[in-house]
């Protein structure tokens, strides 16, 4: 059992269990990654809090079988069964919460009328698997999922449509249990443009009412996908930290998605805190690498601090069996977002939404090691992978 400090979020234990000493590491910090391979692994995965603050449980390779051999769907369908090989991954990888995105994003849908069947059959997975999953009312229930082995599923919105013109469907939301809403996607909404919108508009007035709302009910403002004009906006309207929960650092890669330093240092200038994702936004020819990964994220430290990164891979837990065929499959859903006018640039035909050689449920383990060969201390990597998180949720949610 983990004796944890309810102060700082980690475990009260040693943390410099790298074979490597304080004094070895420091001259690695910068080194090429080429130069990393014999540096010994981080070994605490296992002790620490893990949130992935956007993600998700769900087996990508049901999607290349005929749908009479998808005996257990995907997360988010009507069946209660989540994918038991992604259940399993999701627990082996470590992972204690995630983000996970439920209700409308976009689509056909009636934005209001899905999101609330998609809570509902949230709620119906979660109690299915009592044994494995739980609800995250609070930040004490990611402490006692880390205790019981099990994985906090936090609730969240990657879009705000739903409200239609009622900023008092915050209060609503909040009492089903959402604690995480984004205000937009890539396009516009009633509440303010998305990173695709080329005139950049910023926050409506609506977009004001619901953010204050949102603080009102301690849900937690989210800013990916947002335009940089709403964001800044939004950090602005806001009385409470925000967070930016999955997103890169357009410093690094000048796309749409990424946030640049001024978002950045204004998010953390708040409190707040934002998560370093795992896709293909990292790299401007949009095909990185892990070490994409890890550089966007030393990139965030240098320009917020240690206390404001974290993770959202924008991703699950279970690898690709077939990589050609998931490339096909792909490359056709890329089509149908450009067609539908929701695509971001940085998505085009031969990029998969992930980093091909950080996926699986070995992924965060990866990430620790890259981190700690890189002169990276325990202390900060436990801070990057949950730690910052769950002290921004403790101070939202309280608990």
């Amino acid at each position: 059992m983990v004796d944890f400090d309810k102060s700082t979020g980690f475990a009260r234990r040693d943390f410099l269990r790298l074979s490597i000493g304080a004094a070895s590491a420091l001259p690695l910090m910068g080194a090429s990654f080429s130069a990393l391979a014999n540096v010994d692994r981080y070994t605490g995965l296992q002790d620490i809090i893990l949130i992935n603050n956007l993600g998700g449980i769900s087996n990508p390779n049901l999607r290349m079988l005929p749908s009479d051999k998808k005996a257990n769907p995907v997360a988010g369908s009507k069946a209660l069964s989540l994918d038991p090989r992604a259940l399993k991954d999701a627990l082996a990888s470590g992972t204690t919460a995630v983000n996970q995105t439920l209700g409308y994003v976009a689509g056909p849908e009636d934005p209001f009328e899905y999101t609330v069947g998609e809570i509902a059959r949230w709620n119906r997975i979660i109690n299915h698997h009592s044994d494995k999953l739980l609800k995250v009312w609070t930040a004490a229930d990611i402490e006692r999922a880390k205790r019981e082995g099990k994985i906090g599923i936090i609730m969240g919105f990657q879009n705000s449509a739903m409200m239609g013109d009622n900023a008092e469907r915050v209060d609503m939301f909040a009492g089903l249990g959402v604690k995480v809403i984004q205000l937009t996607y890539n396009g516009r909404n009633q509440l303010g443009d998305g990173s695709m919108e080329a005139e950049n508009k910023g926050l409506t007035e609506f977009g004001r009412e619901v953010v204050a709302r949102l603080n009102a009910t301690n849900t937690v403002v989210d800013l990916s996908h947002s335009g940089e004009q709403t964001c800044l906006d939004a950090i602005q309207a806001s009385s409470r930290p925000i967070c930016i929960s999955h997103t890169g650092c357009r410093a690094l890669a000048d796309l749409p998605r990424n946030k640049t330093d001024e978002e950045l240092r204004r998010m953390a200038d708040k409190g707040g805190v934002a998560g370093i994702y795992f896709m293909p936004f990292l790299k401007e020819d949009s095909f990185p690498t892990a070490e994409d990964v890890v550089l966007h994220i030393e990139h965030a430290i240098k320009v917020c601090g240690e206390d404001h990164v974290g993770i959202g891979t924008d991703g699950g837990t279970t690898a690709i069996d077939d990589m050609a065929g998931y490339h096909k499959i792909i490359d056709d859903e890329i089509s149908r977002r450009q067609k539908a006018g929701i695509s971001a640039k940085g998505e085009k035909k031969g990029v998969v939404p992930f980093i091909p050689d950080i996926q699986g449920p070995g992924q965060f383990q990866k990430l620790a090691d890259m981190m700690a060969a890189r002169g990276h201390s325990p202390t900060r990597i436990e801070k990057v992978l949950g730690g910052n998180f769950l002290r921004y949720y403790r101070d939202i949610w309280g608990g």
